[in-house]
């Protein structure tokens, strides 16, 4: 077993902040000792993936990747995945000792728009919403309520990946139904905010802040996909929309479909409306078209012998296409384009099938750079800085937990404070 830190920094209360990230098929999680001087600085980080399917694993190390470690687990589905992992992670570091804990939260809703202690108050809300994102928000509260018993004293965040999306021009926001339904809060929301903030952020740091300012369009691939337009360091446009099953398709999730699938569905298959949301929340995306797994992975090793793991990647990197084209012209052109996200930093011919044909904006690869994921992948004469960042949550998390907390040393960084 890794030990997290020496004894006396252990038993030091302010010294540590941990970010848990739970996502649609994994829980990240990262701890991070806290400087006065500087941002927080990572001990301890890993990831239980694969939640539910075969092969579900847990890789762990330290900040300086000097000790890596990991190990299958068996018969840990998505009920039982938060509860292992804080077993986990009570063998290794005392909960009781930390500053504060930040969770990654889908959205607060209308209510909650940056990132808020938890109370019972907040809870109550995010319980209230959660058919908002009935797959994310009720697993997430449950997470919260888990380290809120561990560790009752420590005070909690939650960070909302809509904190991102809250400026979002009205014509963006807006969806065209009944205007009624916007007084209740049903609008276009977005979510992987907190890896956008953190692209752009990075963003800023690589590659200046006139970069940053510029138009950007990110794109964060993983098991949840989605895409972001920003402009002047305000997004102006996202993919998701009221909840995280819009926009492009996902390993598990539809993305945008026609509504008239409702009733259809209804008629002939007698599908009801939890029937409607589990098909396409966990039966569709990778999964329902190749109807062999929903990781890309496993998809790109079988396509040349099965057609159907092959219509399923070329889905995927079609309709991603499709979106940059639509967000290039909500820009008026493109400066830079992100990868990140699982797929978005790994999977070098997926980027590559996803920026074929796409000169015409200006965006060209370079093969030789694609194949390493370089930190820019473009050719030299390409108009498009093409870029692979890869994206950090839980940093976010813990630079948000500072910040509510009012801990000594936190500070917003120019990115934030434009935003």
């Amino acid at each position: 077993m890794m030990p997290v830190a020496p004894s006396n920094e252990r038993s030091e209360r302010g010294g540590m902040v941990l970010a848990v990230n739970g996502g649609s098929s994994s829980i990240r999680f990262a701890l991070f000792q806290r400087q006065m001087n500087g941002g927080p600085q990572r001990r301890l980080h890993g990831k239980l993936e694969r939640i539910g399917l075969p092969g579900t694993s847990l890789t762990y190390g330290d900040a300086a990747g000097d000790r890596q470690d990991g190990h299958i687990v068996t018969h840990v589905d998505e009920a039982a995945a938060a509860g292992f992992l804080l077993d986990w992670l009570q063998q290794r570091v005392d909960l009781s000792a930390l500053s504060g804990i930040g969770h990654r939260v889908a959205t607060g809703g209308t209510r909650y728009v940056e990132p808020e202690r938890v109370t019972g108050e907040v809870l109550e809300e995010l319980r209230r919403i959660k058919a908002s994102a009935p797959e994310h928000l009720p697993a997430e509260t449950a997470l919260i309520e888990q380290f809120r018993a561990a560790a009752p004293r420590v005070p909690q965040v939650a960070c909302f990946d809509t904190t991102f999306h809250r400026n979002l021009p009205r014509v963006a926001r807006i969806l065209p139904i009944p205007r009624r339904l916007e007084r209740a809060g049903v609008r276009r929301y977005g979510f992987h905010g907190l890896s956008y903030g953190f692209l752009m952020q990075e963003l800023a740091r690589v590659a200046g802040t006139e970069a940053a300012q510029g138009r950007v369009l990110l794109a964060h691939l993983g098991n949840g996909a989605s895409l972001a337009a920003v402009r002047a360091a305000q997004c102006v446009d996202t993919s998701m929309a009221f909840t995280p099953a819009a926009g492009v398709p996902m390993s598990s999730r539809s993305g945008d479909l026609d509504p008239g699938l409702v009733r259809y569905l209804a008629q002939t298959e007698g599908m009801t409306a939890e029937q409607f949301d589990h098909m396409i929340n966990h039966e569709s995306g990778l999964l329902g078209v190749s109807e062999i797994s929903p990781d890309i992975r496993d998809l790109l090793a079988l396509e040349g012998q099965d057609e159907r793991a092959a219509d399923a990647v070329a889905l995927f990197c079609y309709q991603v296409k499709k979106c940059i084209g639509a967000f290039a012209a909500v820009l008026g052109g493109v400066d830079t384009l992100v990868f990140a996200g699982g797929i978005g930093e790994n999977a070098a011919v997926v980027r590559a099938r996803i920026c074929e044909g796409l000169d015409f904006l200006g965006i060209e690869l370079d093969a030789a750079r694609n194949v390493t994921s370089a930190p820019v992948i473009s050719a030299e004469a390409s108009r498009v800085t093409v870029r692979v960042i890869r994206t950090d949550e839980e940093l976010m998390i813990a630079q948000a937990v500072d910040r509510v907390l009012g801990l000594p040393g936190a500070r917003e960084t120019p990115m934030q404070r434009s935003q």
